[in-house]
């Protein structure tokens, strides 16, 4: 079963490239990702906040913002 990922973006250039290059980059059979632009739904920034958001755009994995994948990547 895949694990849920959400990909949290403002819109700007910089988070549509990412989204691009790295949200649609994940094996779908993997990962169950959903892209939230938090422009169009500020009512979910509360949750972003909750799950280790500072800034965007932001990738989180199994509602945790750091995550092994993501260490291995820095």
């Amino acid at each position: 079963m895949p694990q849920k990922a959400t990909f949290y973006h403002a819109g700007c250039p910089v988070c549509v490239s990412a989204e691009q290059g790295l949200a649609h980059a994940l094996d779908p059979a993997q990962y169950d990702v959903e892209v939230v632009h938090l422009g169009d739904v500020p009512g979910r920034i509360a949750e972003a906040e909750a799950a280790g958001v500072a800034s965007v755009p932001a990738l989180v994995i199994a509602g945790r913002r750091d995550t092994p994948l993501l260490k291995a990547m820095r």
